[in-house]
């Protein structure tokens, strides 16, 4: 192994040792119980601000020792130029944790994540633009168009059993498995090796594609690929840094395998306005009463707002951020596959696959994959893998956005 690559190789293991305990959703989520007092007294009438308490975190020697991986890379080398911003980033992310309850907590995760106002590649639009797009849409749409299956619940038992069954035959041998948890607030959480559903939920035919496609068959499977990576194990973290393109990744996968509805979107796009709402002063109360009136149940609501209100006061002013980079991220992973095909390089596609990285960092790695430092993804989901149905679906997707829609009139003539 050349010098350069041992050197950062070694660094590299220094980084994910130092930030093993930066765990920002986990440590920045509410008690199940907090949901269960919430919603008992909301439908007494009595329904309250929640109260959450966070733990003080002290991350000072995490800190120091990122800050001396980031000294001690290259930055002129990829790997290098890679640790100085992993670095930087997972710093990010302890000091949101240190200031958990604040809100210069819900500041940190806007660096982190972004802004509901940013605009998206080619500076037309922003992230909340898009969101009120398809917030539109979903509301515009008839619901006596929804086939039958499309309005019929799954049990968390029986999702759990064909969710199994799809990955078993995915890897051929039981790889992921798939567990039921009775405190979750939200529905579903992946990680490398486990996916939890929340007992008692109940989920559509959408959410057992979604599962599949998104948590499964891009978060985990990336996590699983960056296992095996020998020189580069950070590939494995979900940093934040690298959330909007896994995200993005993932809502594609969505999108490209026909697991995503309409409603999919209205949600996450609810929660990108949500966050902008909560940014300009809106507290819990007033944010859970606009899901609920934008349609979503009770329970539904309170986890929308938790996502919201997760890590920072709930009195307005201030919001946990992850959620701005789903359209952001869908945005910037769809054009970059778009770009890859005109420019003859669909190979990066794939190797987004190879672990948890940025649209950045696959471009940068290009010399490292082509001389084997860094291996070529074990597993890809069928939809990348087919290279030639891949290709045809951007093809089109490049020609259908010359059209101008504003330019038709109602006889179908510009």
């Amino acid at each position: 192994m050349p010098d350069a690559i041992a050197h950062h190789a070694a660094l590299d293991a220094r980084m994910v040792a130092a930030a093993r305990g930066l765990r920002v959703l986990s440590l920045a989520s509410w008690p199940a119980a907090v949901q269960r007092d919430f919603l008992a007294a909301h439908a007494r009438g009595q329904a309250r601000m929640p109260e959450v308490r966070y733990p003080r975190h002290d991350f000072g020697d995490a800190r120091r020792e990122l800050a001396a991986v980031a000294d001690a890379a290259d930055p002129d080398h990829p790997l290098g130029a890679y640790l100085v911003e992993s670095c930087r980033h997972w710093d990010l992310a302890a000091r949101l944790l240190e200031a958990l309850g604040t809100a210069q907590a819900g500041a940190l995760s806007v660096a982190l994540y972004g802004h509901p106002d940013d605009p998206l590649p080619g500076g037309g639009t922003t992230s909340r633009d898009a969101a009120r797009h398809f917030i539109g849409i979903a509301d515009e749409l008839d619901r006596e168009l929804l086939a039958p299956q499309e309005q019929v619940g799954v049990s968390a038992t029986a999702l759990r059993l064909q969710l199994q069954n799809d990955l078993d035959a995915f890897f051929g041998e039981r790889v992921i498995a798939v567990e039921l948890d009775p405190d979750m607030i939200a529905k579903a959480a992946a990680g490398a090796y486990r996916i939890r559903l929340r007992d008692g939920a109940a989920f559509s035919d959408y959410d057992r594609q979604q599962l599949l496609h998104h948590e499964a068959l891009v978060h985990s499977l990336t996590a699983l690929n960056g296992r095996l990576q020998p020189v580069l194990p950070s590939l494995a973290l979900s940093s934040p840094r690298v959330t909007a393109t896994q995200e993005g990744l993932a809502v594609l996968a969505e999108q490209i395998t026909g697991s995503i509805d309409i409603e999919r979107m209205k949600r996450v796009s609810l929660r990108t306005e949500a966050i902008a709402m909560a940014l300009g002063g809106a507290d819990f109360l007033e944010v859970f009463a606009w899901f609920r009136h934008a349609g979503q149940s009770d329970a539904e609501s309170f986890a929308s707002a938790q996502r919201v209100f997760r890590g920072v006061p709930t009195a307005g002013g201030a919001a946990f951020a992850k959620d701005t980079v789903y359209l952001r991220g869908l945005v910037e992973v769809h054009t970059f596959f778009r770009h890859s095909l005109r420019e003859g390089r669909l190979r990066q596609c794939r190797r987004l696959f190879a672990g948890k990285m940025t649209l950045d960092d696959v471009q940068r790695f290009e010399p490292l994959f082509e001389a084997g430092v860094l291996d070529a993804p074990r597993w890809l989901p069928d939809w990348v893998a087919r290279a030639n149905g891949l290709a045809g679906l951007l093809a089109f997707s490049l020609f259908a956005n010359r059209i101008r829609l504003d330019r038709l009139s109602n006889g179908g003539e510009g």
